[in-house]
């Protein structure tokens, strides 16, 4: 698996992504809000949460009408783009899963390639994923999530078949890293954009077995914490 075949299954998820999340819309409004969701995107990366809706309309080269026809409040884009993120990292691990363990020899394993995407993805939101995190429906209530979580545990068999990470790594060490690397990305996007790419590297060196390595001292949580999720916290 070569870095442009990474980086074509990303364009892919992104492009049909959008295109699930707008269906059934006119080509015109189809456009609109495609534009709108591009700018919101850039806004937010530079300026997090506090950019305005003014300045989204203004990169989007649309009128506040147009924008408020399709997102009435600052909050319906924001949910709206929580939608696109979601549906973009869905679906790249829909397609990292789907190839299996049909890779070539030395190449990353889905799993870490999904994670990677992952760490893209929210790269490019820095400043607003706990607004995004917070739109998203509770893990019960959304179908898709589940999906997810359910191909990232297919994944991690997948590279426990070939060696890839440590027999005894689980599903809650995987959605842990998750949590933690939104985290960093939020609090270090801004000063040190990059940062995250060396602790993931860092959190995927301890997935991988290593001869005569230490065994882990400390018990897994079961995936009860996968599959209900952190508690949100409201302000």
């Amino acid at each position: 698996m070569t870095m442009n075949d990474s980086q074509g299954r990303a364009a892919a998820a992104a492009g049909t992504a959008t295109a699930r999340t707008g269906k059934g819309l006119r080509r015109d409004a189809a456009e609109n809000r495609a534009r709108l969701l591009r700018a919101a995107w850039e806004a937010f990366a530079e300026h997090g949460a506090d950019a305005g809706v003014e300045e989204i309309a203004r990169r989007a080269g649309v009128g506040m009408g147009t924008l408020y026809r399709r997102f009435p409040t600052k909050d319906a884009l924001i949910n709206e783009l929580s939608e696109v993120i979601f549906e973009s990292i869905l679906e790249y691990a829909r397609m990292s899963a789907a190839l299996g363990t049909d890779r070539a020899p030395g190449a990353p394993s889905g799993l870490e390639e999904s994670l990677f995407h992952m760490g893209e993805v929210m790269a490019s939101h820095h400043g607003c994923l706990a607004r995004l995190w917070q739109a998203s429906p509770p893990p019960e209530q959304d179908e898709r999530r589940t999906e997810l979580w359910q191909l990232m545990g297919q994944m991690l068999d997948q590279a426990k078949a070939t060696g890839d990470v440590r027999p005894e790594l689980t599903l809650t060490d995987v959605y842990l890293s998750v949590l933690a690397l939104r985290s960093l990305i939020d609090d270090t996007a801004g000063t040190g954009p990059d940062l995250w790419r060396r602790y993931l590297e860092v959190v995927l060196a301890g997935f991988r077995p290593t001869p005569g390595a230490r065994p882990l001292a400390y018990q897994p949580a079961d995936d009860t914490l996968v599959t209900r999720g952190i508690p949100k916290h409201r302000h």
